[in-house]
């Protein structure tokens, strides 16, 4: 049986009864990896039902004040028997019996998948998402499904329709989003693991201010079928995971190519052998706190160290991705979210006629910020206005993927801060759109390449008392998730 231990610390204690002696076994949540995990489970230190009920109890413990999950699953413990079955069995993957959250965006067969929006509040999926199939392949054991922005629209955590989540660290604090739910319950250790999405940080931005490790994989390289879409061409699911090695596991995992997802491909891995590492200083002059350039410049200083060079690079159309991100994803959340109309599926609401049933469901099921990116990109895309914005948004980014890619000719990867702030306070950016916009000026142009990156702790900063969260970023090119590896491990292994 497992219990939470009493002092706090956020592990459980297993007793073994030996005769007339209890012998306590230390489930150590804080500091369990996936490798270190599975290596217990198969040598039978703990159950695969014993890990399970020790994430669910920190779960339970504290998701009332941090908000992370919207529900905990029912049949966990169904699950982590058949996990427990399969490695008795010696049929165990790396991750079989490995807790798992799920963000509320990627469709799990007879679950509830809301998308963090009173429109499809009580939409159960008809199938399985192929990273979702590819993970039950591997017997992992789904805890349950975490909160997010509605529909990922966000960058705080703020705009679920179902409560903000809370920053672990300081509950006064975002978490970051739209995949906030997920890192935090990660951060929380109430789960080994967690799914998210990123289009333009959602994954890297609550990786930083959470203190974990969030990996946006090339686009292409996991699939997004059975994945709600917000922006089609730059959504992407990646891990969000306790170590670099983590995230590599779960990649591993879920990546390749899917019949279902024209757009996945195979991985033709590519691993730079120059020992160079690119940052375009031009861009950090201003508009970011002293204190996260100061633990930016010091991040470098680690990779001196170890031989490499730190090479100014110039990426000159890097100024414009805000302003391309922010007409490409209100256009295509404008295209996506027209199916949401009441009629098939999720919330209805009965109107005079049937426009008015549309207008009365979208009215009451949208929140503020999807009424605002609907509106914004039926704009962009009406008549007269689709060369003057759209047209020209995505001209401009083939110019910023041609900018990386010339820059990739010289260096290893690009590095540079993954927020220009750690976790700010809820509400504080609320009633300013813009301000809010902007934190995403350092994750938005490795979406608009469609490169992978990654979000690694980097040390915390000190705000009202707190030490706060604070990751490095690193991008390579398409299909060197390797180097992403490589670099990020390098980085941990000079902290411990």
């Amino acid at each position: 049986m497992v219990w939470p231990a009493q002092t706090g610390d956020p592990r459980t204690l297993k007793f073994i009864f030996n005769h007339e002696t209890i012998i306590p076994l230390m489930i150590d949540l804080k500091n369990l990896t996936i490798k270190k995990a599975h290596e217990h489970l198969v040598k039978g230190d703990f159950s695969a039902l014993e890990l399970a009920n020790a994430y669910k109890a920190e779960a339970v413990k504290r998701n009332p004040e941090i908000n992370a999950y919207l529900e905990i699953f029912s049949d966990i413990d169904e699950q982590a028997k058949a996990a427990d079955d399969r490695i008795k069995a010696g049929k165990a993957d790396m991750l079989t019996g490995i807790p798992f959250a799920i963000k509320d965006i990627i469709l799990i067969k007879g679950r509830i998948a809301s998308g963090a929006s009173k429109i499809l509040e009580n939409y159960r999926a008809t199938y399985d998402a192929t990273v979702i199939k590819k993970l039950k392949d591997a017997g992992v054991v789904f805890l349950g499904r975490t909160n997010m922005d509605e529909f990922a629209m966000g960058g705080s955590n703020e705009n679920s329709a179902f409560g903000p989540v809370k920053n672990p660290h300081d509950t006064s604090r975002v978490p970051g989003g739209s995949s906030g739910g997920s890192a935090a319950a990660v951060a929380m250790d109430a789960t080994l693991a967690a799914l998210g999405t990123d289009t333009g940080g959602s994954i890297r931005e609550p990786a930083s201010f959470c203190g974990v490790v969030g990996l946006k994989p090339t686009y292409g390289a996991v699939s997004r079928f059975g994945v709600m879409a917000m922006t089609s061409s730059l959504d992407q699911v990646g891990p969000l995971a306790k170590t670099v090695e983590d995230a590599e596991i779960i990649f591993n995992t879920i990546k390749g190519r899917d019949p279902m997802d024209s757009t996945s491909f195979e991985m033709n891995e590519t691993r730079p052998e120059k020992k160079v590492i690119g940052v375009p200083f031009d861009i950090l002059k201003e508009g970011i706190d002293k204190d996260v350039l100061e633990n930016f410049n010091a991040s470098l200083e680690v990779y001196k160290k170890q031989g490499y060079t730190i090479k100014d690079i110039d990426l000159p159309m890097m100024k414009y991705s805000l302003a391309v991100y922010y007409v490409i994803v209100p256009a295509e959340v404008s295209s996506n979210t027209a199916r949401y109309d009441g009629v098939k599926y999720g919330l209805h609401v009965d109107g005079k006629d049937l426009p008015d049933d549309y207008l009365s469901t979208r009215a009451q099921g949208f929140g503020p910020e999807v009424r605002r990116r609907i509106m914004l990109g039926t704009y962009v895309l009406s008549q007269g206005y689709y060369d003057a914005y759209y047209s020209k948004a995505l001209k401009v980014k083939k110019l910023i993927t041609a900018d990386f890619n010339k820059a990739f000719q010289e260096v290893d990867a690009i590095m540079m801060p993954v927020s220009p702030t750690p976790a700010f306070k809820i509400g504080e950016k609320t009633a300013d759109p813009i301000s809010m916009y902007l934190a995403d000026i350092f994750t938005v142009p490795a979406n608009l390449a469609g490169i992978p990156a990654i979000s690694v702790p980097s040390g915390t900063v000190n705000r009202d008392g707190k030490a706060l969260p604070v990751g490095l970023q690193i991008i390579a090119p398409a299909f060197a998730e390797q180097v992403l590896f490589d670099l990020g491990k390098k980085f941990e292994q000079s902290r411990l």
